[in-house]
């Protein structure tokens, strides 16, 4: 019972109780008040009934009344229900009685009033009664006669106890009326103290008081409005922090809030039934941060409850935070969307995008042209840079186009900030003389167009500055600050890490492309058996090791040579050139494919054991095993015939001149540098006009793409290449299946076969193993060359085939045959089936012989032996000169005739 809940229960319980015991007590009363009311009415009706009943008038007159009158009032007492009629003489006499024996006594009562003429009703004590002594409700009535005499007097009446029979049945009615009326009265108590007891959370009144104390002191003490408003739009309660943000007054409580005389947006937002979060309005000088909530968000009743809170200088602060924040993830960017690639013109492009729209409006990056070339900027080179990257909205700003170079002037903002290292902030430009005076037209349509602050800083890394990042503001845009410098300075100078590590690649990945492009064939080497078309793609990232070559052999053969070495950069570059000028000292030795390979392979393998000597260089690019693939192939245009192996290097295709394509079904061997391991050779027909396409894995295989797929895709990029000529299969292969960011470098050759020399331009000879024949040979060779319009070779080529047969039938071993073949060059070969390789040497004066390979080399352009499973072949070459041969000078000729005889021919 101490607290408020159960103190206003105990209250409620007494008041009820009171109310109930007083209704009852007043239903009572009012029952008894009724009841005498209607014993009242019922004796004046019955005396008044009987006084006017036909015959009493007479009765009063008559000799005896008593006797005429008493069964009459006995009768009329029994019919209404009263307890006495009695009739009373004018003198005050009974007349009648219920009990004779009171007949002739003195009435007891007013009889006064009743004589004349009127009816009295009274209470009044009496003699017994039927019903019992005690006090009656009586009442007199006069007896008149036709004249209005009173004769005498009527008086009937109730005694008090059946009086109270009237309301008596009606007590428990009324009680039990009271008992429910209490009943309910308590339940309603007892939830309402059970709901206030909820709401009071069972605080006694004291706390009830000292907690509305506190609320009233933290209301009025604390720093931020507080308004309550009704459904009607009414303002209930302001504590004073509102009243001073708002300026309302000490009794603007109670009056509706759209005469308060606040602004629109604040009077709007009080009567509107909207719920607001944060909402900032200003009202006169203040910035004001609006909540609004229901005052009763889960009942029914209406009005809300308005919280404001100053947030002038706590937007300044916010204001700052958020640009620092903005400025902040604007680095973020820049870190990230700066220095993707690296191209030096990308990577200025991208400053220039990240800077523009957070920061500027218009950028404009010039660099050093020396930076764009990848070279080490120097300070002769200052004075001119070369507008590299724009951004932003510069349609119709007269600005430097984009490849444009600038001779910037000694006072200009940009030419300072690149002698000082340090940023200008120019913020107004119609003041920057030096910026004017770079070039006065441009700089004055520039103003007009409504250009008008300015921040340059340099770009320069490791101390070394690479160019200037202009920074402009147009329009409406806030001209520049002093924190917008310091910002401009720290974006600039991540982008120039970028782009000098840009700049570092375009100088490695240049010379890296160089000396790569300068190691391989810069054009097509003079030959007639194929038709030869090749691309090479440099990797993005930096040069490769993948290399090619078309080598021109005796016999009118050509070999084809694709390779591939493991790694990027100049090491990568550099083996890659020994491996090609070792290819061309093999081909020079005219050896088998396999051999060849094999010989490519120790070669590797010495170069991994030179690269892990314990004198190698730290760290040195190249460190590891080299590794490489190669295929090799060469091609007889006589018999249309290639022989290739490969060393881990990806299948040939072969189109044929139908148009079909097929991969090569060549043996695939371990990659060079393994050592020890065979390498299997395969030999194929390849009709005229075939394709034979070589390439590296950089074509059909990347990050994103499998072999497989590569390879089906160069299938389907061949279909049809038989009426394309290689130029066009090399164009077609590579626009559809060069990769867009290529991570390797690719590599590909297209040779068209020919049929070469015509068979009309090849003739053989079966040569007997005897010296006498020789004589016929040359003879058959004479008439072969005048048949050939080479008449003027007659000489020349008579003497080398009969050296070369004479030699072969003398040191040889059969079947020994002669070989004249015709076309961009003379062609003389001679195979036996010897093994054994002849060798130039210089014979003395004294000598019989050695003097035959010594006239062959002086006569032929070349010469040389190459082996065969069967054998070997002396080869030698003459030039052709527009179809002949330079003539033999006749000095020539008879000096040699003069040393040697015909024997010796």
């Amino acid at each position: 019972m101490h607290s408020a809940a159960g103190q206003v229960f105990l209250l409620q319980v007494v008041i009820v109780v009171l109310l109930v015991v007083t209704a009852v007590t007043a239903l009572v009363l009012q029952a008894a008040r009724d009841a005498l009311r209607e014993g009242r009415r019922e004796s004046v009706v019955a005396a008044q009934s009987f006084a006017s009943a036909p015959g009493v008038v007479e009765a009063f007159r008559s000799q005896d009344p008593s006797a005429v009158l008493q069964p009459r009032t006995e009768e009329a007492r029994r019919r209404a229900g009263v307890d006495f009629v009695v009739a009373i003489s004018t003198e005050g006499i009974r007349h009648t009685y219920p009990y004779p024996e009171e007949i002739g006594r003195k009435f007891v009562g007013t009889i006064a009033p009743a004589l004349e003429g009127r009816t009295v009703v009274e209470q009044a004590g009496g003699p017994p009664l039927p019903a019992g002594e005690g006090t009656a409700v009586q009442a007199v009535v006069p007896v008149t006669d036709s004249r209005g005499t009173v004769v005498g007097l009527v008086s009937a009446g109730i005694t008090v106890k059946n009086v109270s029979g009237l309301w008596m049945p009606q007590l428990p009615i009324i009680v039990g009326a009271g008992a429910a009326a209490l009943a309910l009265s308590m339940v309603g108590t007892t939830l309402v103290a059970r709901r206030l007891r909820r709401q009071t959370h069972g605080l006694a009144p004291a706390e009830l008081a000292r907690m509305y104390e506190h609320h009233e002191a933290v209301l009025h003490a604390v720093r931020e409005g507080v308004l309550i408003t009704d459904a009607d739009g009414r303002l209930l309660l302001a504590n004073d922090e509102a009243q001073q943000l708002l300026g309302l007054s000490a009794r603007a409580q109670g009056c509706p809030v759209r005469e308060l005389g606040l602004p629109e947006p604040i009077t709007s937002l009080l009567t509107s039934w909207k719920v607001v979060t944060d909402e900032v309005h200003l009202v006169g000088n203040r910035l004001l941060s609006v909540n609004k909530r229901p005052t009763f968000p889960h009942a029914a009743r209406d009005g809300s409850v308005v919280t404001l809170r100053d947030t002038t200088e706590l937007a300044a602060v916010s204001g700052r935070a958020e640009v620092a924040r903005e400025r902040l993830q604007l680095l973020y960017e820049a870190g990230v969307g700066i220095g993707t690639t690296l191209d030096v013109t990308r990577t200025a492009q991208e400053l220039a995008e990240v800077a523009v729209p957070q920061f500027a409006d218009i950028v404009a990056v010039d660099l050093l042209d020396a930076v764009l070339r990848g070279w080490e900027p120097t300070a002769e080179g200052w004075r001119y840079l070369r507008r590299a990257a724009i951004g932003g909205q510069q349609q119709g700003m007269p600005l430097y186009p984009l490849g444009e170079v600038i001779a910037f002037l000694p006072d200009t903002p940009q030419m300072w900030t690149l002698q000082q290292g340090r940023g200008v902030l120019e913020a107004d430009l119609g003041k920057a003389r030096g910026w004017q005076e770079q070039d006065p037209d441009r700089a004055r349509e520039a103003l007009d167009r409504g250009m008008h602050s300015l921040v340059t800083v340099p770009l320069q890394a490791r101390g070394v500055p690479l160019g200037v990042a202009n920074f402009y503001r147009t329009g409406d845009s806030p001209a520049f600050e002093p924190e917008d410098l310091s910002f401009a300075e720290e974006m600039a100078a991540r982008a120039a890490v970028a782009i000098d590590n840009a700049r570092r690649f375009t100088r490695e990945h240049t010379m890296a492309v160089t000396l790569q492009r300068s190691l391989l064939p810069r054009g097509q080497p003079d030959q007639d058996a194929l038709e030869v078309a090749w691309r090479y793609l440099p990797a993005e990232a930096g040069v490769g090791g993948d290399w090619f070559d078309v080598i021109p052999l005796p016999g009118a053969r050509v070999a084809l040579v694709m390779g591939d070495v493991v790694g990027h950069g100049l090491h990568a570059a550099a083996t890659m050139g020994r491996l090609r000028t070792a290819v061309h000292n093999f081909s020079a030795l005219d050896l088998p494919v396999d051999e060849v390979l094999g010989h490519l392979d120790d070669l590797v393998v010495r170069m991994d054991k030179e690269e892990s000597t314990d004198g190698a260089p730290d760290h040195h690019e190249g460190e590891g095993v080299t590794g490489a693939t190669c295929l090799y192939a060469i091609y007889d245009p006589v018999a249309g015939t290639c022989t290739m192996a490969r060393a881990g290097h990806p299948d040939p295709v072969v189109v044929g001149p139908d148009g079909s394509v097929d991969f090569a079904d060549v043996q695939a061997s371990a990659p060079l540098g393994l050592g020890g391991y065979p390498f299997e050779t395969a030999e194929m027909y390849l009709p005229e006009d075939s394709q034979l396409v070589l390439y590296t894995d950089g074509l059909v295989e990347d990050r994103t793409r499998d072999l497989d797929v590569g390879l089906d895709s160069l299938r389907r990029a061949l279909d049809g290449a038989a009426g394309r000529t290689p130029e066009e299969a090399c164009q077609v292969v590579i626009d559809e299946l060069r990769p867009a960011h290529s991570s390797d470098d690719i590599a590909l050759l297209v040779a068209r076969t020919r049929l070469w020399p015509p068979p009309s331009h090849v003739t053989e000879w079966d040569v007997p193993s005897d010296p006498a024949v020789v004589p016929s040979v040359r003879a058959q060779c004479r008439e072969k060359l005048a048949e050939w319009d080479l008449a003027d070779l007659a000489f020349a080529t008579e003497l080398i085939i009969s050296e070369l047969v004479t030699n072969a039938i003398r040191y040889g071993s059969p079947p020994v045959k002669a070989r004249l073949l015709y076309g961009r060059c003379l062609i003389c070969e001679i195979s036996d089936a010897s093994g054994t390789s002849p060798h130039l040497r210089r014979a003395t004066t004294t000598d019989e012989g050695g003097r035959g390979l010594f006239l062959v080399a002086q006569f032929a352009q070349r010469w040389g032996t190459r082996h065969t499973p069967r054998g070997k072949v002396i080869w030698a070459e003459q030039t052709l000169h527009d179809g002949l041969s330079a003539p033999a000078s006749s000095t020539q000729v008879d000096v040699l005739l003069e040393q040697f005889g015909d024997a010796a021919l």
